[in-house]
């Protein structure tokens, strides 16, 4: 019971500031995206924000967790319905550095799921848990193997050549995902991305590496907020054309 007021009380302030957001973005007139990367699908609720929010005429929608992406599968039908002019390519992936199979750690509460290595005994865990209502060592429910591959590959295996707008929510392994595109993040507009400032997610980057190398790719950040209740920041950076 206690998890799942907590998960509406999350749900329902990040929604109220992801429209603020959303209205930004709509004010910069930034509405229409032909082209459209979803990296960290979870179960589909991100498909369903943006594609409520704008106008978006194909999504290519990623998540690595076989658990998540199974239910994401069952959830399409309803989601295309919703949206019948969308094209959704649903890709059961991680993206990173190389082509290889790694292991993931499943969450009970499964949008937390992470690549990354956790510290059990950090504050924000204990305290993660405890909000959540789970007992000890009940959060991690599995260690799953995931296929991985490169971004860049993908996007030169289907030729695509323009990415309108880049979302990643992967739990702290953003950095790897951008570095995985190559000269290829050249071709992206806006990416949106979140930073966990916490001790819970292991990492072996911080968030000036992400600023640095979007910087060295004229990118520039033009929108940030902190997640309620979370030492997490969401992060909106604009290509800048010299």
């Amino acid at each position: 019971m206690i998890k799942y007021f907590s998960l509406k009380i999350l749900q329902f302030f990040d929604l109220y500031y992801q429209y603020k957001l959303f209205k930004f973005l709509k004010k910069k007139n930034y509405q229409n995206f032909d082209v459209f990367f979803d990296v960290g699908a979870h179960k589909g609720e991100s498909i369903i924000l943006f594609s409520k929010n704008f106008n978006i005429k194909k999504m290519f929608s990623f998540e690595p967790s076989p658990i998540n992406f199974e239910q994401l599968m069952k959830n399409r039908p309803s989601i295309q319905s919703k949206f019948k002019n969308l094209e959704i390519i649903l890709e059961n992936f991680a993206l990173g550095l190389e082509k290889k199979e790694i292991s993931m750690r499943q969450l009970s509460e499964s949008s937390s799921s992470t690549i990354n290595q956790i510290d059990q005994n950090s504050k924000y865990f204990k305290r993660k848990n405890f909000f959540l209502g789970l007992g000890k060592n009940k959060a991690l429910t599995d260690v799953v193997e995931i296929k991985q591959i490169k971004l860049s590959d993908y996007l030169e295996e289907k030729n695509i050549f323009k990415i309108d707008f880049l979302k990643i929510d992967t739990e702290g392994y953003e950095f790897k995902v951008l570095l995985g595109m190559g000269k290829h993040l050249q071709n992206v507009s806006l990416i949106m991305f979140e930073h966990h400032y916490h001790d819970m997610i292991i990492k072996d980057y911080s968030f000036s590496d992400i600023n640095d190398l979007l910087i060295r790719n004229n990118f520039k950040q033009i929108y940030k907020y902190k997640m309620p209740f979370r030492k997490t920041f969401e992060y909106v950076y604009k290509k800048i054309d010299k």
